[in-house]
């Protein structure tokens, strides 16, 4: 949304096209991101204990979990705040991976959202039943993989490259629906799997974000991505 404003404003002052360049909006996606945090972490904790939403643990799972019952939870919100505005303000919106990336992200939320409510609300440890979860996600990544597979008619969109190998590409076809499919509900359990049984999932998303970030980076930009052979063609 700024980078149409900055555009918009070059016309008028040569040193808006800063603003062009993926690095700063990356600092400043991040640094925004941060900011909200900051500012509306504290007042939803306090809320959060307020009405005492707290995480619900399983008594049958390690002795060492019981210690982070009451502990508040629906952090998730607060995390999905911070992405959208971010990258609503800083983002390419003419990207159309940009809304792929939000879509998805914004129906698992959803799904997090429903699941936590029935720990905290409900109070059952157990949340929303495995199948419906596995359902709305697999959905979810199903129709983010399609799209990409459709909407897209460039061979290098549905290509396979291979860590160390710069100058080898698999040409997927119809198979990189379904390893987009598998990819993106994976990935959202293995956050889960990786936390264990009490569900309090930051550390691990705040590493896997990370690396996230960082290949978003590379990939994206064009000295990078040509040093690492992704912009070749």
């Amino acid at each position: 949304m700024l980078l149409f404003l900055a555009e918009y404003l070059t016309h008028f002052a040569g040193g808006f096209q800063v603003f062009q360049y993926l690095t700063l909006r990356s600092i400043l996606a991040a640094g925004t991101a941060l900011a909200i945090s900051l500012l509306v972490g504290p007042a939803m904790i306090r809320r959060l204990n307020l009405y005492q939403v707290g995480q619900s643990v399983r008594s049958d799972g390690p002795q060492s979990h019981l210690s982070k019952s009451g502990t508040p939870t629906m952090g998730g919100a607060l995390i999905l705040v911070a992405i959208g505005i971010s990258s609503l303000l800083w983002a390419d919106l003419r990207n159309p991976y940009i809304w792929v990336a939000l879509g998805v992200t914004a129906v698992f939320g959803a799904v997090g959202w429903v699941d936590d409510y029935r720990k905290v609300v409900e109070r059952d440890s157990r949340g929303l039943p495995a199948r419906w979860k596995y359902f709305w996600q697999s959905l979810a990544g199903l129709a983010a993989a399609l799209y990409l597979y459709l909407a897209f008619d460039t061979p290098v969109t549905t290509e396979l490259y291979i860590p160390f190998f710069k100058d080898f590409a698999w040409g997927m076809g119809p198979l990189f629906i379904l390893l987009a499919y598998f990819v993106i509900v994976g990935a959202s359990n293995a956050v889960n799997l990786t936390d264990g049984l009490d569900g309090l999932a930051i550390l691990p998303t705040v590493m896997v974000g990370s690396a996230l970030g960082i290949i978003a980076y590379l990939t994206g930009n064009v000295n990078f991505a040509h040093s690492l052979r992704g912009g070749k063609r």
